[in-house]
């Protein structure tokens, strides 16, 4: 194989579909791990998801307030943002195979844990524990398909891994009402902590690096290696906040990523409230799926639209950023869900939105990616989403407020996610490093 295809792996003129055969021709034990994370990240929002649906349930059975249940999600936020930053760094230096596997074992140990709780005070406990074991999650994905995939496929990989945010909120409301129905919301709670338990299994039996995994073949490790710089010696600390690229991919997170939030823990009482449903596969259920599943669709398409722009000869960072551009002019269409006039005509405005978000992230992640050398990757990413869960901590508190001060009106809210999209956009244009010699520059020079 030349180094053409390696750095654009079906040609300029090639489809979709002629790239992921031509991936698949060089060997699939790369899809193996990503299907682990994929996974991962699945239960990782089964988790999380599960106090959204359950909202109804559980603010009548403890007497919850819309503060309550705000301040809930903000102690899920501050351990999730404390976690993000320790847990980046640690996956870096013990290597992702053993830091993953001890995160999920503790974020299965939280989830079971919420089972046992019985007031607002004990979800907040058990929520700030989960948030400070689940921050893993990301920096341990973005830092395997770091390590496992070359550039021109790291995109529609990244997307791949992140639909399982939309599995998880979708097989949530599907297997929720059964278990709440038969045995109650605590068994929910633990039935949530066993699957990680199952994953767990998997992971340490499956997952290696890419220089010592048994079953990789030559052939594909040449092509995952084809172009990755050596790892030097442990970067200080100080060095990557000194990048450029760290706070441009940092502060373009905050400012987005706490919109999904926002969906996972507000979109099922929205909706709940708009349109009176329940919490039923057939009231709550069905609109739910139809919105992640959506989601699905955005975030291996956005992922494949950046691909595809680097296989046609565009430099990786100026079609991320084109991509975005594109999610974030999508992503407008959430402004007509407030005043929709039905349920299905707010589940689609509300699903354009979602599956751009998707498509957005799929497309920042591999942003940070492209211009940042891969022994760093766990550390810079980790500091982002620090920064990240900061922002959510605000945006939770933001939305408490709103919606007490103006008896539950979402359409303030719907009316400024748009714009958060523009203003990281416009950064990150700016701030971004043109690739691994621009962040290495950046940080001598800082």
């Amino acid at each position: 194989m030349n180094t053409t295809q390696a750095t654009r792996p079906a040609g300029a003129a090639a489809s979709i579909g002629d790239k992921m055969r031509q991936a698949f021709a060089v060997g699939k034990v790369r899809w193996g791990m990503l299907a682990l994370v994929f996974f991962a990240t699945t239960l990782n929002y089964i988790d999380r998801a599960a106090l959204g649906v359950m909202q109804p349930v559980l603010a009548k059975a403890m007497n919850w307030t819309a503060q309550d249940y705000a301040n809930i999600n903000f102690w899920f936020q501050v351990g999730y943002a404390i976690g993000f930053a320790v847990q980046g760094r640690f996956i870096d230096i013990v290597g992702v195979r053993r830091a993953f596997a001890l995160a999920v074992l503790l974020w299965s140990i939280a989830a079971a844990a919420h089972g046992v709780a019985a007031s607002a005070a004990g979800f907040m406990v058990c929520r700030f524990f989960l948030g400070l074991t689940e921050a893993a999650n990301y920096p341990a994905c973005v830092k395997t398909t770091r390590s496992w995939f070359p550039a021109g496929e790291r995109a529609m990989a990244t997307g791949i891994f992140n639909a399982g945010t939309n599995v998880g909120a979708m097989l949530t409301p599907m297997m929720l009402p059964f278990i709440l129905g038969t045995w109650g919301w605590q068994a929910a709670f633990y039935s949530i902590g066993a699957l990680g338990a199952v994953w767990l299994v998997f992971w340490l039996r499956k997952y290696h690096n890419p220089d010592v995994h048994p079953g990789v073949s030559q052939q594909e490790r040449d092509y995952i290696q084809q172009g990755v710089e050596p790892a030097p010696a442990r970067v200080p600390y100080s060095q990557i906040l000194r990048m450029r690229g760290t706070w441009a991919f940092a502060l373009a997170f905050a400012v987005t990523a706490p919109v999904f939030w926002f969906y996972l823990y507000w979109l099922p009482p929205f909706l709940n409230q708009q349109y009176s449903l329940g919490i039923s596969v057939s009231q709550m259920g069905i609109p739910l799926i139809v919105i992640y599943l959506t989601a699905d669709f955005g975030s291996v398409g956005g992922g494949a639209l950046s691909s595809f722009m680097i296989g046609r000869g565009m430099p990786a960072v100026r079609a991320r950023l084109l991509s975005m551009l594109i999610c974030a002019t999508c992503i407008t269409s959430i402004i007509f869900a407030a005043g929709a006039s039905s349920l299905w005509m707010a589940v689609a405005a509300i699903s354009l939105a979602i599956g751009a978000h998707q498509a957005w992230t799929a497309n920042i992640w591999s942003l940070v990616m492209d211009y940042t050398p891969r022994h760093m990757v766990g550390s810079v990413f980790g500091f982002g989403g620090m920064i990240g869960s900061l922002g959510g901590m605000f945006m939770t508190q933001l939305v408490g407020y709103v919606l007490t001060a103006t008896n539950n009106n979402y359409s303030v809210l719907f009316l400024m996610i748009p714009c958060t999209y523009f203003v990281a956009l416009t950064w990150l244009y700016f701030m971004a490093p043109r690739g691994m010699a621009g962040q290495a520059g950046a940080a001598e020079s800082a």
